[in-house]
């Protein structure tokens, strides 16, 4: 099975470098990166908008929780927004390159 990750990091400068980390220990066949979005959400009881940068990796089963446990030991924040949902559906090939690349 397949899974998209989604995380948020607080530059572009940062997101490269976890999608580069990720994707070259094959954690990930591949990552996409939003550069822009405004993030509104509470934290230490404050409202906060910023600017973030969102990331969209792509996996298999067997890797997404050693991706998760890289991204929370790597990433800048001390609680990133890391989530992760199977894929039920998608174009046959592309799923089983996805599991290719993660599989190695």
């Amino acid at each position: 099975m397949i899974y998209l990750v989604y995380v948020t990091a607080g530059s572009e400068e940062e997101a490269r470098g976890l999608a580069r980390q990720v994707v070259e220990k094959r954690l990930a066949a591949c990552a996409n990166i939003y550069p822009q979005i405004i993030s509104y959400y509470w934290w230490e009881g404050k409202l906060q908008e910023d600017k973030e940068v969102s990331l969209i990796f792509k996996t298999s089963s067997q890797k997404v929780e050693k991706l998760i446990e890289m991204i929370k030991e790597i990433h800048s924040y001390s609680c990133p927004c890391v989530l992760a949902w199977p894929v039920e559906k998608g174009y046959p090939p592309f799923m089983a390159w996805v599991e290719e690349e993660t599989g190695k």
